[in-house]
């Protein structure tokens, strides 16, 4: 019998950073990364990935807190077919809690506007839209949320 629970991992590995960022490439195509760029980012942040079985379905990144008031920035991206399923709070919950033993003080996230599941899943988290912008000659838009409170 297949085991159907969530399971979440850290990316530990070539596999599974190739598999955190074929998600992340396809919830973010403007954002896209090369394998260095993820390799990177390895390096710098807390990177898993969520799996159903076997199955991909989702990742998270959670960069550490910076600057006087130790704002963290926690992602989670879940791919479509297996949202609204709890994937996503189940990423968001553990990297929330990551955030809080790195000594986060806030916590900040990123959505592009065009994911509006992603930007009802903050709102619902009790994050607030801060910002919306573009990148110098882009035209898509991101959204800045903050989370009222920790």
């Amino acid at each position: 019998m297949t085991d159907l629970r969530l399971r979440i991992a850290p990316v530990a590995g070539d596999a599974m950073l190739e598999q955190w960022r074929h998600v992340h490439n396809a919830i973010v195509p403007p954002a896209a990364m090369s394998p260095d760029e993820a390799r990177a980012r390895a390096d710098r942040y807390r990177l898993e990935n969520a799996y159903l079985g076997d199955v991909l379905v989702g990742c998270s990144t959670v960069r550490p807190p910076e600057g006087e008031e130790a704002v963290a920035t926690v992602i989670a991206r879940v791919l479509p077919p297996y949202r609204r399923r709890g994937h996503g709070t189940a990423l968001y919950d553990r990297g929330l809690a990551h955030a809080r033993v790195l000594g986060a003080r806030a916590v900040e996230t990123c959505v592009l506007a065009v994911n509006e599941d992603g930007l009802r899943f903050a709102a619902a988290r009790g994050f607030a839209e801060t910002e919306r912008y573009m990148l110098d000659g882009e035209s898509d838009v991101w959204v800045d949320l903050r989370l009222a409170a920790l």
